[in-house]
């Protein structure tokens, strides 16, 4: 069966254009055009990915993405027609997997739709044998559950959350630049947008670090990109 898509959008002719496009990509898709139709859809039919704009009436799609984050690890595309970046860094810090501009390409929009839920269909996909978890300080990351686990609390991962912290535990103490972040996500497409690399990894250090703004685990090196310090130099240092 397809992966199952709904686009919460109170503009009806972008949602039926966007729903009748997307179904020609073979996806099937619901459309609800309220945080209201949204909730009851996914009661009965959850998705894997939510197409939300940004400017609902009601509760918007900030809001819808805080609220669906908190309990959820469903992929979330947020539409916007505000040029603004302070909006697009909100909602990547609630917890958005990325976001696009209105008015945006339809072929760009779908190429961003397939490599999520690729990605999310890959973290389902779990291998033989014993669940991959690295462990490193207090917290073990469960990359099967994509999740991070410490005696004291369990901090679930978005899908661009797990993707980053992946790559950069895969290869302890090397910095990774940006851009090749970007290609271990599959999004290659998607180098120049650093901004985005850099606000997903704020959140990972707020959910792991004991001080933030003075990470032991995840470094910045200036003009390079970030590092993942090997547990065994962190715990001795």
């Amino acid at each position: 069966m397809s992966q199952h898509i709904l686009i919460v959008e109170d503009d009806r002719v972008t949602r039926m254009r966007l729903a009748a496009y997307l179904r020609e990509q073979g996806h099937r898709v619901s459309e609800a055009e309220d945080a209201e139709a949204m909730e009851h859809i996914i009661a009965m039919d959850p998705p894997e990915l939510l197409l939300v704009d940004v400017n609902l009436d009601g509760k918007d799609g900030l809001t819808i993405t805080r609220e669906q984050r908190a309990n959820s690890r469903v992929g979330i595309i947020l539409l916007t027609a505000r040029d603004d970046q302070v909006d697009k860094i909100v909602g990547l810090e609630m917890g958005a997997d990325d976001y696009v501009t209105k008015p945006f390409d339809k072929r760009e929009l779908a190429a961003r739709v397939k490599n999520l839920l690729a990605r999310i269909n890959d973290i389902g996909l779990a291998p033989e044998g014993p669940p991959p978890i690295s462990e490193f300080g207090p917290w073990c990351f469960d990359r099967i559950r994509r999740r991070l686990v410490s005696q004291a609390r369990v901090e679930p991962l978005t899908s661009i959350e797990f993707g980053i912290l992946k790559a950069l535990t895969d290869y302890p103490g090397v910095t990774l630049s940006r851009a090749r972040i970007a290609d271990l996500l599959g999004r290659g497409h998607q180098k120049s947008n650093t901004r985005t690399i850099d606000v997903v990894v704020g959140r990972l250090r707020k959910k792991i670090e004991d001080d933030p703004a003075c990470p032991d685990w995840i470094l910045t090196v200036h003009g390079e990109g970030y590092r993942f310090v090997q547990p065994s130099t962190a715990e001795t240092s």
